[in-house]
């Protein structure tokens, strides 16, 4: 729990002064008592006191006092809801070596079935879209609550030459921004889901994405595909197909992504449902006045009824 406006539960140190007033009056009348020397005229004279249930009704008093002033703090719980405007961009790196096999059938072909089923899994309150990057990065699909029409143009994606890891999340940071009228000013919760197997060989470097990336509070998940245990043909000559794990941590770690390593198909099926329930909801705070105001009653109530039973008279 956490208090909205905190700075007012300075107004305890009021209820304490209440507490230390009560104390010492107390102290005071048994003082006053003391000075009767013939205790059996001091019997006869004064009043039955009520003994401990004055106590009663004083401590009641002060507890509604407290609870008053908690409820005046602006009490929250912390609680998850779903997230509005949400954002997702999918990029897919669509360079050569996503052609590589050691993935059944193909690095690219499995990313893109898995893909499709995590953009057509998600709520249909997410906006989804998609960045295609290989020595260029181009936006397919803009964010759209269509997660068919997302998933068909992923059904599209073709191996092009190049790798431009950072292009593509610039690219996909453009996407966030121009995603609607407020966005400029009031930009959508978004992420960025960004699944490469290759170094960056093209654009600007990963590090200047890392950089406005974390600018806008858009974190960068990465997926490292593949085993890197692979050979591929490009223009006549066989190259492994390596993959640059380091870079995709980095980035992932730079943004306050999650990096993620699937070396099969059943493996990034498992990382794009991690992805999805991480990014469901947000967590705000709610405020629990009413509960605060409700148990001062209640206090209040007992007050009274304590009062009127024990001394035929409100507090």
């Amino acid at each position: 729990m956490t208090f909205l406006s905190a700075g007012r539960l300075w107004l305890l140190l009021a209820v304490l002064a209440l507490v230390a007033a009560y104390l010492l009056l107390q102290r005071r009348r048994t003082h006053y008592a003391l000075r009767f020397t013939n205790l059996a005229l001091l019997d006869q004279v004064a009043p039955a006191r009520p003994g401990w249930r004055r106590h009663v009704t004083a401590a009641l008093f002060l507890a509604t006092l407290t609870v008053l002033v908690l409820g005046f703090a602006r009490p929250a719980m912390p609680v998850e809801v779903p997230r509005e405007r949400a954002t997702i961009i999918v990029a897919i790196d669509v360079s050569p070596s996503m052609a590589a096999s050691d993935v059944d059938p193909d690095r690219l072909t499995a990313a893109k079935e898995s893909a499709q089923r995590f953009v057509e899994a998600l709520p249909d309150r997410f906006n989804v879209g998609l960045v295609a990057f290989s020595s260029t990065a181009a936006v397919i699909s803009s964010p759209t609550h269509d997660h068919q029409a997302v998933a068909d143009s992923i059904a599209t994606l073709q191996i092009s030459p190049g790798t431009a890891i950072g292009e593509g999340v610039f690219t996909s940071l453009q996407s966030i921004s121009s995603f609607d009228e407020e966005a400029a000013q009031d930009p959508p919760p978004a992420a960025i889901v960004l699944l490469s197997d290759g170094e960056n060989t093209s654009g600007r470097p990963v590090s200047s994405a890392v950089d406005a990336a974390a600018d806008a509070q858009v974190p960068v998940s990465t997926i490292a595909f593949g085993t890197g245990a692979s050979i591929i043909e490009i223009n006549g000559q066989y190259v492994e197909a390596n993959i640059d794990k380091a870079a995709l941590e980095d980035l992932a770690e730079g943004t306050q992504g999650h990096f993620y390593e699937a070396e099969s198909e059943a493996e990034l099926e498992d990382v794009y449902d991690d992805i999805g329930s991480s990014l469901g909801t947000e967590t705000i705070h709610e405020e629990v006045v009413t509960l605060f105001v409700g148990v001062a009653l209640a206090l209040a109530a007992a007050t009274a009824v304590a009062s009127l039973l024990w001394f035929q008279r409100l507090p």
